[in-house]
């Protein structure tokens, strides 16, 4: 296990200290969070383009939400087995970037890949590589937050990349549905084609708005330089046990992941199963992408607002409201979800506070846990989202599968989301201490 002598704690030009603690965000925060406005456009595509492509290339008795649901089951269980691992590495000096960009690359080739001419199930292969990719490089990119801002503007920051990312990813995503459904008048080709080539477009925005975050992030916190990577690295198990010791003794920390595993996991099932719903009860494919791109415009301020309102109320106190309306989400999708107004209705509610919980659970989070092992941490913090979305989407999958009722699957996602809202109630906030 690296000596605790050998943790770095900023001084000098390098401390957050020097970060205002309110005004307009800084350069390096505003290139931080332009990240969020590149990877979103492929989160955006991933939840109202690409299943609608995929079911297109299944055989008539397929039944996309399974198939689906087992797909991002299959994503998420391998980030959940690899981040702790690599994060943990990552707190080493220099290693974090090197990391993203491994991810992100994966990602950035893999959603090329997704034009190739594939049958269904190739095509998921490659959709689930894609979707490691850009998960992969979320947990690295969340874990920057604490080298790009102080405690005290984290909420605002982690909220202004969520705002943003929602409206930037609109630019893109506007540009592939008119070529989707504008490019056969206008080009001679075919639909398909030009769904493939959408996925190209997504790529090259998602590499340009990479661009400032590479060039100008700095790692302050670490918990070894890089000439004991060496040991670092041999002493990986050690740190990890060490880590996972101190959560469990840490105990309103350990119940924060505890209620974030189960809410998460509501909140994740809902953005990546909704469209597959929506296609699966007849709703027109072209009513879904208009409604999923009106969420984005409704999460923009929303979010944004919720970090303001987390200065005034707590960010716990923001979290825990937006569970509450989730648990109302949750049951009008599964009894009142029928057709396209309805879903539209659905997708406004969940753009007010997909945003906001996501943001805030990202801040939240980076506050109450050590910034020199904060790769470690998110790393157990990714084991409890992403195992979370495993149980989301199974649940889901195979509940609609052994009843044939997509509906009931939904709904069974409101068990999660009411254990979530016990563990927060029973939660001592350290924030507030």
């Amino acid at each position: 296990m690296t000596n605790s002598t050998n943790i770095h704690e900023p001084t000098g030009a390098e401390s957050q200290s020097t970060v205002p603690t309110n005004g307009k965000l800084t350069a390096r925060e505003k290139k931080w969070i332009v990240y969020d406005v590149g990877n979103s456009a492929f989160v955006l595509l991933s939840t109202a383009v690409i299943p609608i492509y995929a079911k297109s290339l299944m055989p008539a008795d397929g039944n996309i939400v399974s198939a689906w649901g087992y797909a991002q089951t299959i994503a998420s269980l391998v980030i959940a087995l690899l981040m702790p691992l690599l994060g943990s590495i990552a707190d080493v000096q220099g290693m974090k970037i090197k990391f993203f960009l491994g991810f992100f690359g994966t990602g950035v080739v893999t959603c090329c890949a997704m034009a190739l001419p594939l049958t269904w199930l190739p095509f998921l292969i490659v959709y689930i590589l894609a979707t490691i990719g850009l998960n992969g490089s979320l947990t690295f990119y969340d874990s920057m937050l604490i080298d790009t801002t102080s405690n005290e503007r984290m909420d605002k920051v982690s909220s202004h990349g969520y705002g943003w990312g929602y409206i930037g990813s609109t630019v893109p995503f506007i540009v592939c549905i008119a070529l989707i459904f504008g490019g056969p008048a206008l080009f001679g080709w075919s639909t398909v084609a030009c769904t493939r080539a959408s996925f190209i477009i997504t790529a090259i925005w998602w590499v340009a708005f990479t661009i400032p975050l590479i060039t100008s992030y700095r790692q302050v916190h670490y918990r070894a330089t890089r000439d004991q990577l060496g040991s670092a690295v041999r002493g990986t198990f050690s740190e990890l046990a060490g880590t996972f010791g101190k959560i469990v003794k840490n105990k309103p920390l350990w119940m924060f992941m505890i209620a974030f595993f189960f809410y998460i996991d509501a909140v994740n099932t809902v953005i990546s199963m909704s469209t597959s719903y929506g296609a699966e009860l007849g709703i027109d494919s072209t009513q879904l992408v208009v409604a999923l791109l009106v969420t984005q415009f409704v999460a923009f301020p929303c979010a944004i607002l919720y970090g303001r309102l987390s200065g005034r109320f707590g960010s716990k106190t923001m979290i825990t409201a937006a569970v509450v309306a989730y648990m109302c989400i949750v049951f009008f999708a599964a009894f009142f979800l029928k057709s396209a107004a309805e879903f539209w209705i659905l997708a406004i509610l969940v753009g007010m506070f997909q945003g906001g919980i996501q943001a805030l659970s990202r801040s939240y989070y980076g506050k109450i846990i050590p910034k020199d092992h904060a790769n470690e941490y998110y790393g157990f913090y990714d084991i409890f989202g992403k195992t979370a979305s495993i149980l989301g989407t199974f649940l889901v999958a195979t509940t609609t599968s052994i009843t044939g009722n997509a509906s009931l699957g939904v709904l069974s996602i409101a068990i999660l989301l009411v254990l979530a809202f016990v563990f927060l109630l029973l939660q001592k906030d350290p924030t507030q201490a």
